[in-house]
């Protein structure tokens, strides 16, 4: 079908309802934002090619074909093995880097460098101000360019950074390298959120995301093994340990991103490690999804649309009530462990079992969400031990052996709540559709992300260490307000399933699309009436 008005696609307007058909207020207040040429394109069930990616219309113009369960499990660990092993990989790599300044905490570096007050707080604040900054401009970025090979570009530049803080004396060069390090990695996870959607179908989704973001806990695993060898150096050596923990990471960090760039796929149409069979058929297995696969137009209205939704907002804020209680307790971790009074060596595998927890954390959240599809239920059921954790270690005083173990086990309870964070991103990905209002969906989530994580670190004064009660007192306080907003948007998702189920049902029951002709358009989740929400 051609659309002789280019503009109409850029600027859809509101298609109104006969007034007959406004008896009911609540479906009356759905607004369908979109044009009188997509209108008959949908009653004649043709593809509106001005809405489809170039890239993609070769791989779709003959319409659904149906893939049998046995070939897409085939296909499906196929884009595991290119696509996900990748993904975890750099995931990891870019936990590792960043974790490294709370291994190196008290391996002499805070000494060496000069370090005082809050000083060492800013250098894990510092990055996350970098990401704030930059976080708007790479998405545009991501958009529009081939993602794996901008993501390896990225990770031997920050390779390149973490390598640069052994050469630190002073805090003036941390916080140097430290804001680099932020500027370089700000791609990873928005890249990782639109290649889940790209490759895998909705129900995947949620287990992926957690696969590559539970590699949290994997840092923290072989992060604190790596710290124990590398504490053994001692500091009386011309290369003192902390220094040659960053100058290997980032060697290997440069090198790995070089792999990255020969190796992953941009995209299931440029992936040459498929055969053309392959990849229509990769195509075709997150049709469902209704979520497209890519487009490089910028279209204005899907920008005001994710301003306007509250999706965008309930997702920020618990981007916010999860990275400030995180990004604190990760900074101040073998800190807080420490006061325990645990030595250097014991603290730093003590941290080990710190990423075992998060990993069976993540895990379970996504296998209970896969049984019974509640995200968001399962996120406030996870808030629960975060609770209980923190409270106990601001009301419990280390007196002997038995409330040292105690205090420690709840530590680990207070890291309950990181499911949230994983299921959210997943949920951004499988709840958002259109590609401009996803880009500018997960950019806003990441810099609520990067402010939550910038905050986190400044509640935790020196003056109250070792307590530290204002900061876990700031922790309950996010909490109880993530609780609000997990709520809130719960309701309001099933609110809006149940408006466009009344609308397709009395209203506009030609616009049904059971053969999902219209999935591969650039259209976003509140214009497309048979998109339904996750939660």
């Amino acid at each position: 079908m051609e659309i002789t008005d280019s503009s109409a696609v850029d600027h859809p307007a509101s298609v109104e309802l006969s007034p007959a058909k406004h008896h009911d207020p609540e479906i009356s207040h759905i607004e369908r934002v979109i044009s009188p040429e997509v209108d008959n394109a949908i009653k004649k069930d043709q593809i509106d090619m001005s809405r489809v990616d170039k890239e993609v219309q070769q791989y779709i113009s003959a319409g659904q074909i149906e893939i049998d369960p046995e070939t897409s499990r085939r296909l499906l660990r196929k884009i595991d093995r290119r696509v996900l092993s990748f993904m975890v990989i750099t995931y990891f790599l870019q936990a590792i880097d960043k974790g490294t300044l709370a291994f190196t905490s008290i391996m002499g570096i805070q000494t060496d460098t000069h370090l005082v007050g809050q000083q060492y707080s800013w250098l894990t604040t510092c990055i996350y101000i970098a990401v704030l900054i930059v976080e708007y401009p790479t998405n545009w970025i991501i958009q529009r360019v081939p993602i794996a090979k901008y993501l390896g570009v990225n990770v031997i530049c920050w390779g390149t950074v973490l390598a640069c803080h052994a050469a630190c004396h002073s805090f003036e060069g941390l916080v140097t390298v430290r804001t680099l390090l932020g500027i370089f990695e700000a791609c990873c996870q928005p890249s990782f959120i639109i290649l889940s959607g790209m490759w895998y179908k909705r129900e995947e989704q949620a287990a992926r995301v957690s696969y590559w973001y539970m590699m949290n806990g994997g840092q923290q695993i072989v992060g604190g093994l790596l710290a124990y060898c590398f504490s053994l150096i001692g500091n009386d050596k011309s290369l003192k340990s902390w220094q040659a923990i960053f100058l290997t990471y980032g060697c290997i960090s440069v090198l790995y991103g070089i792999v990255l760039i020969i190796l992953m796929p941009d995209s299931p149409m440029r992936a040459k490690c498929f055969t053309e069979e392959e990849k229509h058929l990769m195509i075709e297995r997150v049709r469902s999804n209704q979520t497209g696969l890519q487009n490089k137009i910028f279209r204005a209205y899907q920008v005001k649309e994710a301003i306007l939704d509250p999706q965008t907002w309930c997702y920020c804020a618990i981007q916010i009530f999860t990275t400030l209680p995180t990004s604190g307790l990760g900074a101040f971790a073998n800190i807080i462990i420490t006061a325990l009074n645990f030595t250097v060596l014991q603290t730093q595998l003590l941290a080990m079992v710190l990423g075992f927890y998060i990993i069976i954390v993540l895990l379970s959240s996504t296998w209970i969400v896969n049984r019974t599809g509640q995200n968001l239920l399962v996120m406030a059921i996870y808030l629960i031990p975060s609770f209980v954790g923190t409270i106990v270690l601001m009301t419990v005083v280390n007196r002997n052996k038995s409330t040292q173990v105690g205090l420690l086990i709840s530590y680990y309870l207070t890291l309950s709540f990181w499911s949230a964070q994983t299921l959210t991103l997943s949920m951004v990905s499988r709840n958002i559709a259109g590609q401009t209002k996803k880009a500018s969906v997960v950019a806003a989530t990441f810099i609520a992300w990067a402010v939550g994580n910038a905050v986190g670190p400044q509640v935790f004064l020196k003056r109250d260490a070792p307590r530290y009660f204002i900061a876990f007192s700031v922790h309950l306080v996010c909490y109880s307000l993530m609780l609000v907003a997990i709520f809130f948007l719960r309701w309001w998702l099933k609110r809006e399933n149940a408006k466009k189920d009344a609308l397709l049902r009395t209203e506009i029951p030609e616009a049904g699309d059971p053969d999902m002709v219209h999935a591969f358009e650039d259209r976003t989740d509140r214009e497309n009436v048979n998109f339904r929400y996750v939660y």
